[in-house]
């Protein structure tokens, strides 16, 4: 039995069941191009098989080789099913879509040099030459993560970098010694070890879900037939043989982590104290000045007692090599006093605004900036009180 099939019928696409084509978009990863296409086609005849038997002749269903495109197409909504990895699904989940199943093979980030390097871990890498697959890859994402947690890029942490669409080819770049170390799936590094190869990991990303399916919210009932249908699908079931798994249901606590790689802000500020809900309640008791750099209507919902509103306005990358001249910030609105205790926060280590608004004070020349990471979910899930309150 096919599991959470009931779920993501109820999912399924209003449009697609009022008879309207179904536009699903299926990208298997990063393997060899052999086995993108066997798995495409796998996936793609289920689906067919599957949609057919409930009569939705109306399909369109399309391989893609490109995660950056395929990312960009979940905020824009144009496709009603994605089967992708699982920061395309992550992404989908951030803009409208729900998760409901996948094959279970968990995938790693794992961070590679050969056996005899001196490199042992990711801090170690900085200023060496790195080997990775694109740079939107399921396993690029997860090292760039880790690098914005630690207050820096791929670009800036390695002295160069080297693109491949294939994991596989990262091998000879070790060999030829063009790479210091590469990022390749955990999977694919066990499989080099058992061939005999001399390397070793030096660093390892938290698992993430394997292939997935995700599809729009918002549907109405009345497709649990045609999904059950995929789930008892000869071409299914041949297809998870194939990759020696089984199907598990999904939710969107499955996909937090990687959903929000790459876009978490780092844990260090120079020049600033990183400050938690108890140092903050100690520091306005002191008199310190509490910056609130969310928007308005957030501010008006829930907010610091005595917060002082200063919306920073954003529209640079969520990176923190980000470009601050595309930003906007009113600093003279902090005062003219360079000494006055000011903390900075915002929504919480997802929301860059009271980072990029910490270094623009720093910039400016204030020397007691305190970086509130954890924000104003934080004060309120440590019980401390807050307002509701209209901006004065």
């Amino acid at each position: 039995m096919f599991f959470g099939v009931a779920a993501l019928a109820a999912a399924l696409p209003a449009a697609a069941q009022s008879g309207g084509t179904l536009r699903v978009l299926v990208n298997p990863g990063d393997s060899s191009e052999q086995s993108r296409v066997a798995s495409y086609t796998a996936w793609k005849s289920a689906v067919e098989q599957a949609l057919r038997k409930q009569a939705f002749a109306g399909m369109n269903i399309v391989l893609s080789n490109d995660a950056t495109a395929d990312l960009g197409a979940t905020r824009a909504g144009t496709h009603d099913i994605f089967i992708a990895p699982a920061h395309v699904v992550g992404s989908a989940v951030r803009y409208g879509y729900q998760p409901v199943v996948g094959i279970d093979k968990p995938i790693q980030a794992v961070l590679v040099a050969t056996k005899d390097s001196a490199i042992g871990s990711l801090a170690q890498a900085s200023g060496k030459r790195t080997g990775l697959p694109l740079q939107d890859s399921v396993v690029t994402y997860p090292v760039r993560g880790e690098l914005n947690a630690a207050n820096t890029t791929i670009k800036r942490h390695f002295a160069s970098i080297y693109d491949t669409r294939y994991q596989d080819a990262l091998l000879p770049c070790l060999h030829l010694r063009r790479c210091d170390v590469v990022a390749v799936e955990k999977a694919v590094f066990d499989r080099w070890v058992a061939a005999g190869e001399p390397v070793k990991a030096i660093m390892e990303s938290k698992p993430v879900p394997g292939l997935s399916i995700a599809v729009k919210e918002g549907a109405r009932p009345g497709a649990e037939a045609l999904m059950q249908a995929l789930g008892e699908s000869p071409q299914f079931a041949q297809l998870l043989r194939t990759e020696n798994t089984k199907a598990v249901a999904q939710k969107k606590d499955d996909f937090k982590y990687v959903a929000t790689l790459g876009y978490f802000t780092p844990r260090t500020l120079p020049g600033a104290d990183v400050v938690d809900a108890k140092a903050v309640s100690l520091l306005l008791q002191a008199g310190a000045i509490y910056v609130d750099t969310r928007t308005e209507a957030e501010f008006k919902a829930g907010h610091v007692p005595g917060a002082k509103l200063v919306p920073y306005h954003e529209k640079s990358p969520k990176e923190a090599d980000f470009d601050a001249a595309l930003d906007k910030f009113d600093v003279a609105q902090l005062g003219s006093d360079r000494n006055a205790e000011l903390i900075f926060a915002c929504n919480g280590p997802e929301c860059w605004k009271s980072f990029k608004a910490s270094q623009a004070a720093l910039k400016a020349g204030y020397k007691n900036v305190n970086w509130f990471r954890g924000g104003f979910p934080e004060w309120r899930t440590s019980g401390m009180k807050f307002d509701a309150a209209a901006v004065q």
